[in-house]
């Protein structure tokens, strides 16, 4: 029981840092003059895909980086689905959604 649990808890270790690169490259994509939301999405995506995380849900809540001002706030969130990429344990107990929420300011 200790050797699966310490397995699983590598393995969501290994998620949520996926899911923090992945937001992390994307927005910074996104801050760049001339790119968009969706510049910054097929980074981020192509990054898990690269890592196999599947039921990945990218979001920018403040709206389309395009369209903002020099110094704006630009935010991405990235979240999978806990269940849906575990290594071991797979549908068993709570399905969480973890996510990553990054900041950057627009160049």
């Amino acid at each position: 029981l200790l050797v699966f649990g310490t397995i699983e808890a590598s393995g969501l270790i290994f998620l949520k840092q996926a899911l923090n690169v992945a937001a992390y490259e994307g927005v910074r994509e996104s801050i760049r003059v001339g790119s968009s939301n969706e510049d910054g999405a097929e980074v981020a995506m192509a990054i898990l895909s690269s890592r196999k995380i599947k039921d990945v849900q990218i979001r920018f809540p403040n709206g389309e980086a395009y369209q903002a001002n020099r110094g704006d706030e630009i935010v991405m969130e990235v979240s999978a689905c806990k269940n849906s990429n575990s290594k071991l344990l797979g549908h068993l107990g709570t399905n969480q959604l973890l996510t990553t929420r990054v900041v950057m300011l627009k160049e």
